[in-house]
């Protein structure tokens, strides 16, 4: 699967590049189809909306690192997974796009979230990174996504419970 990138609502115009500006003005936003991941996006979409910025939704398809070693079926059970997650969130995005009143641009990544999330980051200019706070036991041992954002000190990073 190749990067995909979908553009929703009002043209969005590149201006000048600048961190410290009154609010951020592109804002993205890490997320899938969970409880915190969907939360996220909504707290992106709301704060998006009040500083009338760009919002960027990135849905990282992540295969897990026993998928390589897995049958076939299950791989492709996996990628069925992840093709019903895009489709849910592209309808929902494409829905609320225009009551948003903000540019949205939908982006779908595939690989390790932390390093493509970033990458994304990177590649729009982002002012202020939000995800949601990881639901996994063992992350509070190798850190989760959230954390290596904040690490990587680059962007403000909201966490969203």
């Amino acid at each position: 699967m190749e990067h995909l990138v979908e553009e929703y609502g009002p043209r969005w115009e590149p201006g000048p590049y600048e961190r410290g500006t009154d609010g951020p003005r592109v804002i993205l936003v890490g997320t899938d189809t969970s409880p915190t991941g969907l939360r996220a996006a909504a707290y992106a979409a709301g704060l998006a909306r009040r500083q009338r910025a760009r919002l960027v939704v990135v849905y990282v398809a992540a295969p897990s690192l026993w998928a390589g070693l897995a049958a076939a079926a299950v791989v492709e059970v996996q990628q069925q997974t992840f093709e019903e997650e895009i489709e849910q969130l592209r309808s929902q995005l494409h829905e609320r796009a225009d009551e948003l009143g903000v540019p949205v641009t939908f982006m779908v990544r595939r690989g390790e979230t932390y390093p493509e999330l970033r990458e994304a980051a990177d590649e729009v200019s982002a002012d202020l990174v939000v995800v949601g706070a990881s639901e996994q036991g063992g992350h509070r041992l190798v850190g989760s996504v959230g954390n290596r954002l904040v690490r990587a000190a680059i962007w403000p990073v909201v966490v969203v419970p």
